[in-house]
């Protein structure tokens, strides 16, 4: 006969000649699985596991310390449920899974407490960002800071109440509809678009209900240590044509020590806040009437002006043939770009006498309508075009910031037009002179990167049909921070 020593489903269990089939160890007629740890020891239990009852099971600290869990690699609740062998560790605070766990639960909590404070607000999508995590709302009037005060002290209500944070698998329709009937149709909106097929997860905590594919913590009395910072505006799907929504970012954190480190290190950056330095220094400043664009003072303008200069001197020394092209074009030329079809919302456009123009958002265009005037040689080649060119983007508001993320800036922008055989030193070159730039404002550790974004400005469409086989164009720019603003 076989015998077993242990009884309890949480611990271990000691077999007495056990037969091993198809990966699992059968007894009287149980799968048992094989819990490997990170490791590599084995636990083996009567019946399907928990990650819980695998942390209880390594001791009771372990188990009070459970986030989540790592199940062949994915990350999941501690609640997940275990029925063949798997490779299972125990995520903790200690972990960088643990942290982000705790910052996507925090965002949770947040979205509970604003149900519970403004019952009519809807909630929309709360991830993880870089040191803690936002939510968007839809709500009738603005968040104010007396506002974010009393949602944190309902946070904090609701973590001491350490609530069961539980997992659900609904059918999509089903779901659809339950976010319709409480009146959460953005919500609803998100559950819509995913496969009919699918299953989709809820959490509950308390009389809280949202959508995610978790995990998250196994109560809210995990969550010690988060403070809400600010509110923003946000476009629901990030699309400027949707409705506007309102941000709520907060930080969250495994101890509070990391927690008043980095908020001390947000006042000390605060301090040096280029916004705050420009008006002390009485460089420049931004105002709600030019959204993005800069109003430079005389001690800014004289900084532009020497750094102009300089720039000015790279291009003669590097023979680079200074250009100035209009501000406004007409719509055919942005056709043949590409920009029109591509660009057009964050091109800034305007009309006269019955022609659509817009106001250049780049200096390609213009140079290439230089080259074309006249009937090139080879032996003109190459031609270096540079350009300190005033160009205007209509980005987002909400993304805008200072003199980094602005709509109106000076390019220092250049083209290069040259023979196939030529690029590779025209290119080796510039890559030089780029690095020579950047050390000589004390920037050593440069990465030329080269970023491709879904579509490309159709150079080569716009310049004279003759020039096309013999001429090769190498646009470039040397944008920085300071440069969006220069």
């Amino acid at each position: 006969m076989v015998g077993v020593v242990g009884s309890s489903p949480i611990a271990p269990t000691k077999l007495l000649k056990p037969e091993r089939v198809s990966g699992f160890i059968h007894f009287w007629g149980c799968k048992m699985p094989v819990i490997t740890l990170p490791d590599g020891s084995q636990r083996e239990f009567a019946q399907p596991v928990t990650v819980a009852e695998v942390a209880q099971s390594i001791g009771a600290g372990l188990a009070r310390a459970a986030l989540a869990g790592k199940v062949d690699g994915r990350l999941v609740d501690t609640s997940f449920r275990i029925e063949s062998d798997a490779r299972v560790g125990i995520i903790t605070d200690k972990d960088d899974e643990g942290l982000e766990v705790i910052r996507h639960s925090t965002a949770h909590l947040l979205a509970y407490a604003v149900k519970e404070l403004f019952p009519e607000a809807q909630v929309t999508i709360g991830p993880v960002v870089e040191n803690g995590f936002y939510y968007d709302f839809a709500y009738k009037r603005p968040f104010t800071p007396e506002d974010l005060v009393a949602i944190e002290k309902r946070m904090g209500e609701l973590a001491k109440r350490d609530i069961p944070v539980a997992r659900e698998v609904w059918k999509r329709d089903d779901a659809t509809a339950f976010f319709k009937s409480i009146g959460e149709h953005y919500k609803a909106e998100l559950i819509a678009a995913i496969p009919e097929d699918q299953e989709v997860s809820l959490y509950r905590e308390g009389d809280f209900v949202d959508l995610c594919r978790g995990p998250h913590v196994p109560s809210t009395g995990k969550l010690k240590v988060f403070k809400l910072m600010k509110v923003a505006g946000a476009y629901w799907r990030g699309d400027q044509r949707n409705e506007q929504l309102q941000r709520i970012y907060g930080t969250a954190w495994a101890k509070k020590e990391e927690q008043d480190a980095y908020l001390h290190m947000l006042e000390e950056a605060e301090k040096r806040d280029h916004r705050r330095l420009g008006r002390h220094l009485d460089l420049f400043h931004l105002q709600d009437e030019a959204p993005g664009m800069i109003f430079w003072h005389p001690k800014g303008w004289a900084m532009w002006q020497q750094i102009e200069q300089y720039m000015r001197r790279v291009y003669q020394d590097n023979g680079y043939q200074e250009v100035k092209c209009p501000q406004i074009l007409e719509r055919s030329l942005w056709e043949k770009s590409g920009h029109w079809e591509n660009s057009k919302d964050n091109m800034f456009t305007t009309e006269s006498e019955k022609h659509e123009y817009a106001i250049k958002p780049m200096n390609c265009p213009g140079h290439i309508q230089i080259f074309n005037t006249g009937l090139r040689s080879y032996r003109d080649l190459p031609l270096r075009y540079g350009e300190f060119g005033s160009c205007h983007r209509n980005e987002p508001s909400g993304a805008l910031h200072g003199i980094m993320r602005v709509r109106g800036f000076t390019q220092d922008d250049g083209h290069i037009f040259c023979t196939e055989d030529q690029i590779q030193t025209e290119v080796t070159n510039f890559n030089d002179l780029v690095r020579q730039v950047y050390a000589d404002f004390g920037f050593h550790d440069v990465v030329v990167i080269r970023c491709r974004s879904d579509w490309a400005p159709n150079l080569s469409a716009m310049t004279t049909p003759g020039t096309r086989r013999s001429c090769c164009i190498v646009p470039f720019s040397v944008r920085s921070s300071a440069s969006s603003a220069f």
